[in-house]
């Protein structure tokens, strides 16, 4: 069987992948965690190599993308309200990580913080 997949998302810790694949398995969509087994031996190469990826079927993707978005959490300010995107007006933003010079790959901590809007993927800078 000659089998496509889609990834339907990327997560650092394989317990966050973990709750989103119970829910989906939950609602009857078959689930794989690719390079789950490689973070737990060791998860300091986690973002090194993108981190567990939630994959399902390609025929499952419109369903499994419609039941993550139902339980995504997504990311909110110091007040609690969710990242308003100045593109598109959307609220549905995750936090965003370029990790794009060699001092943030080896300290990701100290990168400034930015939002990456789902809907349009406009880049938006941490609100002061």
């Amino acid at each position: 069987m000659n089998a496509k997949f889609y990834t339907l998302g990327s997560f650092e810790f394989p317990a966050d992948a973990l709750i989103i694949k119970g829910k989906l398995e939950s609602e009857g969509i078959t689930v794989f965690l690719r390079d789950e087994a490689t973070i737990n031996s060791d998860p300091l190469i986690s973002t090194a190599i993108g981190g567990v990826k939630l994959q399902v079927y390609s025929t499952d993707k419109e369903a499994a993308k419609q039941i993550y978005d139902e339980v995504r959490r997504y990311a909110s300010d110091d007040f609690g309200n969710p990242i308003l995107c100045p593109n598109c007006k959307a609220t549905k933003s995750e936090i965003y990580y370029s990790r794009n010079t060699i001092f943030y790959k080896l300290f990701p901590f100290f990168e400034p913080r930015k939002y990456k809007c789902m809907q349009c993927n406009f880049i938006i800078k941490h609100p002061k």
